[in-house]
């Protein structure tokens, strides 16, 4: 019996194999495009293809049958032209992997960062800069105006200038490019904060503490430039030294256990408990907190 049995799972083990990994690609793609308008067309797709498939079988309508093989092929290009921009984000997720950038990519977007932040604080405009790291920030841009285009100081500059619409609220960077604006993080409800800290620090901390991704803000007020990051904030970061912890915290996690003393003003709480989501919109009332 048992060697029946041994037989029988050494003739058919790859088919154990091919099924296993068609359940975990079809997991993963329905993860990936769970919430989006093109699951929704996925699905009505998907349904109508087995409902006719199931008739054309139980009744035998070969006509039925013939046209929805011939129709396959074109099915599959209509499934790419329709689902062109979440495949488009998904390579570009890829290519952008850790794994497949080289250290002088690496160095142009921290420099790229890091000249656009300075930059930013040298004008007054206050921001809030959301990095996305392992953890998918979807949900924050969401919330935001999709923008996804190539990140760049000007369009950073353009972004936050208080005389544009989306100035209020959070950017997103994402694989070097700018995903969305005017986004709304969720805000940290830890009472043991400094009273001068503003509602972008506070979204900033919030930010961190539900994710992995940095955050970085730029106080209008005072135009310091500062990190969150893993329920933590480091502020008031000169040009290098931000430069400097920006690489450490994108392309070597190993070294963001042991940041500075003197930069980290405010350590991690255990359970900061419940978040509200909200902007930083408040933030310019005249009885809010300087940022």
């Amino acid at each position: 019996m048992l060697e029946e049995i041994g037989s029988i799972l050494a003739g058919h083990w790859t088919s154990g194999v091919e099924i296993a990994i068609l359940a975990v690609a079809i997991y993963y793609i329905y993860i990936y495009l769970r919430g989006t308008h093109g699951a929704r067309i996925l699905i009505g797709l998907a349904l109508v293809f087995l409902s006719l498939t199931l008739v054309s079988q139980l009744l035998n309508l070969e006509v039925i049958g013939w046209l929805l093989r011939s129709m396959s092929v074109f099915l599959a290009i209509a499934l790419v032209v329709i689902f062109q921009p979440e495949l488009r984000r998904a390579l570009t997720e890829l290519g952008s992997h850790r794994f497949f950038t080289s250290p002088t990519e690496e160095k142009e977007t921290v420099e790229e960062i890091t000249d656009a932040v300075f930059e930013l604080s040298s004008k007054g405009f206050g921001a809030l800069i959301a990095i996305e790291r392992d953890l998918t920030l979807k949900t924050i841009v969401e919330t935001g105006v999709p923008i996804d285009g190539k990140f760049s100081k000007e369009l950073a500059l353009t972004i936050f200038n208080p005389k544009t619409v989306l100035h209020d609220g959070g950017m997103v960077f994402s694989g070097g490019r700018i995903v969305a604006a005017a986004c709304i993080f969720p805000l940290t409800q830890r009472e043991d904060l400094d009273r001068n800290l503003g509602l972008r620090h506070r979204a900033g901390l919030g930010l961190g503490e539900e994710s992995d991704a940095l955050a970085v803000v730029v106080s209008e007020e005072t135009g310091q430039v500062s990190i969150c990051h893993g329920g933590r904030i480091e502020r008031n970061l000169s040009v290098e030294s931000f430069r400097t912890r920006l690489r450490q915290l994108l392309f070597h996690e190993q070294n963001e256990s042991d940041p500075a003393q003197q930069l980290a003003d405010q350590a991690r709480e255990p359970d900061p408990g419940r978040r509200a989501v909200v902007s930083h919109q408040a933030e310019r009332r005249p009885d809010a907190p300087a940022a």
